[in-house]
C-alpha cells in the first residue's frame, strides 16, 4: 500500500529538450536540377602521320601545353634522305625539260627551211611536254617528302592539358599505331545535360527572352559542394532523342582554375529569372526512410513527423515544395530518440555552419 502511494507521488519524467529552427519563407530564384557531364570545348587525339622510330617524348604527362609545343620527335634521317632524293630527281627533270625546250627550238628553225621534217618537230614538242610533266611530278614528290619530314615533329594543335603517352622512346610508330596521347582544352568548358520535353519548353521559353538576362546554370559536385562559377546556356539541340524522349542542352562554364575535368559528372541547376516565395529548411534537419524524406517538428509540445516534397538546394538549405508551412519548428538536434507524439521541450538550435 505504501509502495503504491510512493509511485503515485513520484514526479513525471521531464520532456526531452530538442533544438529547433523555424522553417523560413523567402524569395528563391526557381531552378531545375539535372545530371550533366563536363566536356572540353576542344579535344584532340594525337596520332603519328608517318612511320618511323620514336626518338623522343618531349612533354610531361598531365602538363599544360601551348599550341605548337613539341610533343614527339620521330627519327628524321630517313626522311631527310628522301627530301634530298626528291631534290635530285627534280633537278634531273628540270635539266631534261631544258634540253627538250632547246631541241624543240632547233627543230622549229629547221622546219622553216625544210631541213627537217614536221614529224620530227612534233616529236620534239611531245618530248618537251613530257619533260614538263616530269618536272611537275618531281615537284609534287619533293613537296610530299618535305611534308613527311615535317611530320616527324609532332606538335600540339591546341593549347590545353595533355594526357598519358601510349608509347615511349624507341618504339616504331605509324598512322596505324592509334592515339599517342590526348589534349583537352581547359577554359572554358561545356556542361551537357538532357532535359525532358516539358522542362525543355520552359528552358526554351526562358532562353528566347534571355537577351537581357541570359539563362544561367550552377554546378554541384558529387560530394555536394558547389562550383564557384556560373555558366550560360548557349545551345539547345534541334531534335529530340527518340530513345529517351529528351533534348540535349549545353552551357558554357568558366574554368580558370581547372576544377572542371573533361568527362566529369555534375548536378546542373538551371536558374529561372523571377524569384518565388519558398519555404526553406536546413539540409541537416532532413531524415530519410523507405517512404522518402521527412523531418520532425514540434507542435503543441509534442514531436510530429512531416513528409516532404523537396526542391532544389540553396546553399546549406533546401527548398520544401510541399509538406511544411513557414514558421514550423523543425527539429535539428536530439532527433535520435524521438517518436511521433512524444512530449518534447523546444529550444533554439545552435547555428549551422555554412557549406561551400
Amino acid at each position: 500500500m505504501l509502495a503504491a502511494v510512493a509511485c503515485a507521488q513520484a514526479p513525471a519524467p521531464a520532456a526531452p529538450r530538442v533544438g529547433t529552427v523555424a522553417a523560413e519563407l523567402r524569395p528563391v530564384t526557381p531552378a531545375k536540377e539535372f545530371v550533366g557531364r563536363i566536356e572540353a570545348i576542344e579535344r584532340v587525339e594525337i596520332r603519328a602521320r608517318v612511320t618511323g622510330y620514336l626518338d623522343a617524348v618531349l612533354f610531361k604527362e598531365g602538363d599544360r601545353v601551348k599550341e605548337g609545343a613539341d610533343l614527339y620527335r620521330i627519327e628524321q634521317a630517313p626522311f631527310q634522305s628522301a627530301v634530298q632524293q626528291a631534290q635530285g630527281a627534280r633537278l634531273r627533270a628540270q635539266a631534261t625539260l631544258t634540253n627538250a625546250a632547246l631541241q624543240l627550238k632547233r627543230a622549229e628553225e629547221l622546219v622553216k627551211t625544210s631541213a627537217t621534217s614536221v614529224a620530227e618537230r612534233d616529236k620534239r614538242l611531245a618530248d618537251q611536254q613530257t619533260a614538263q610533266g616530269d618536272v611537275l611530278t618531281a615537284d609534287a614528290n619533293l613537296k610530299t617528302a618535305q611534308i613527311n619530314l615535317a611530320y616527324t615533329d609532332i606538335t600540339a594543335p591546341i593549347a590545353g592539358v595533355i594526357g598519358r603517352t601510349a608509347v615511349t622512346r624507341g618504339n616504331v610508330v605509324s598512322p596505324s599505331s592509334g592515339v599517342l596521347t590526348t589534349i583537352v582544352s581547359q577554359d572554358p568548358m561545356y556542361v551537357v545535360f538532357p532535359v525532358s520535353q516539358r522542362e525543355f519548353l520552359l528552358i526554351e521559353g526562358e532562353q528566347r527572352g534571355a537577351e537581357k538576362h541570359p539563362v544561367t546554370v550552377s554546378l554541384r559536385f558529387s560530394d555536394g559542394s558547389t562550383y564557384g562559377q556560373t555558366g550560360r546556356i548557349d545551345f539547345i539541340d534541334i531534335s529530340v532523342d527518340r530513345g529517351t524522349d529528351t533534348v540535349t542542352v549545353r552551357a558554357t562554364v568558366p574554368n580558370p582554375d581547372g576544377a572542371l575535368i573533361d568527362g566529369q559528372l555534375v548536378r546542373v541547376a538551371v536558374q529561372g529569372d523571377t524569384p518565388e516565395e519558398k519555404v526553406l529548411i536546413p539540409q541537416a534537419a532532413l531524415l530519410t526512410d523507405q517512404q522518402g524524406p521527412y523531418v520532425f517538428v514540434v507542435q503543441d509540445g509534442k514531436a510530429a513527423i512531416r513528409r516532404l516534397k523537396l526542391g532544389t538546394e540553396v546553399g546549406p538549405k533546401v527548398v520544401v515544395e510541399s509538406g511544411l508551412d513557414a514558421g514550423a519548428q523543425v527539429v535539428m538536434e536530439g532527433v535520435e530518440a524521438l517518436r511521433s507524439g512524444s512530449p518534447v521541450t523546444a529550444v533554439p538550435a545552435a547555428p549551422t555552419p555554412a557549406r561551400s
